[in-house]
């Protein structure tokens, strides 16, 4: 892998090295240019997980992908640096409290001084790495994080707002190390699953420096400053436009 270019193209400046302050960096970085998207399994293009694959995708052709890809070839990339990496499974809390099955979202840990939970490929979470500690709240731009341990588990809850506001577990994960083979069978359930919410509805969003930008479906979600703005696309070409214009995305295809 060319990490150079890889560098290059989430913008990082400077030499990496095996250190909290370039960890740090590089997941900014990263979170901040390659967007979470699903448009290879909307689109019905497959998802391809090996290291030639994902650099074309994510790095050549300046897409995006889901926690499978993103979190994969970004543990390449600090393997390569020398970060020591594992991969833990994660199991997503759905709207009515349960969590979803061992693998179903694949996160990073990266051993330096103590261990950091590392993920560029949730979402709308977290744009710098977060100790695995539970002493202490963790405030990030995209809200105050805390982790909560129970037994073999520990759990990832986020506030938008102050200590009082009302914490929202996104999910769960243990620290036993996984190789990333054992991934494979959820990335297949949620690339071709009709229940899975990956086939269900396109989404393509990235976080900025002061809010996120979102394409869900046929609505662009623009947040600046906490001030959210809606817009709804009326045509499949315009869909296309947008993700040329807010992701650089250029997509071939016609309408799903």
């Amino acid at each position: 892998m060319d990490i150079q270019r890889y560098l290059q193209h989430i913008h990082f400046a400077g030499t990496p090295k095996a250190n909290l302050h370039t960890l740090e960096q590089l997941h900014r970085c990263h979170m901040l240019a390659v967007p979470f998207e699903n448009l290879s399994i909307i689109y019905h293009q497959g998802i391809h997980l090996t290291p030639a694959a994902l650099f074309s995708k994510i790095v050549e052709h300046n897409r995006g992908g889901f926690c499978y890809e993103l979190n994969r070839i970004f543990a390449l990339l600090l393997q390569q640096i020398g970060f020591q990496v594992s991969f833990i499974s994660g199991e997503i809390r759905a709207r009515d409290g349960t969590f979803g099955p061992p693998f179903d979202h694949m996160a990073l840990v990266v051993t330096l001084d103590q261990p950091y939970l590392v993920d560029v490929g949730f979402g709308d979470a977290f744009l710098t790495p977060l100790k695995i500690i539970t002493s202490e709240q963790q405030p990030q731009a995209s809200g105050t994080f805390h982790l909560e341990h129970d037994g073999d588990y520990y759990s990832l809850e986020r506030r938008n707002g102050d200590r009082c506001s009302h914490a929202k577990t996104l999910y769960r994960f243990t620290l036993q190390p996984r190789q990333p083979e054992e991934f494979n069978g959820m990335c297949h359930y949620h690339c071709t699953s009709p229940q899975s919410h990956f086939t269900q509805k396109l989404v393509c969003s990235r976080p900025t420096e002061n809010g996120r930008i979102t394409l869900s479906e046929s609505k662009l979600i623009i947040t600046q400053d906490r001030q959210r703005k809606e817009s709804t696309l009326h045509s499949h070409e315009e869909r296309l436009a947008v993700l040329r214009h807010y992701f650089n995305i250029e997509l071939n295809v016609q309408a799903a």
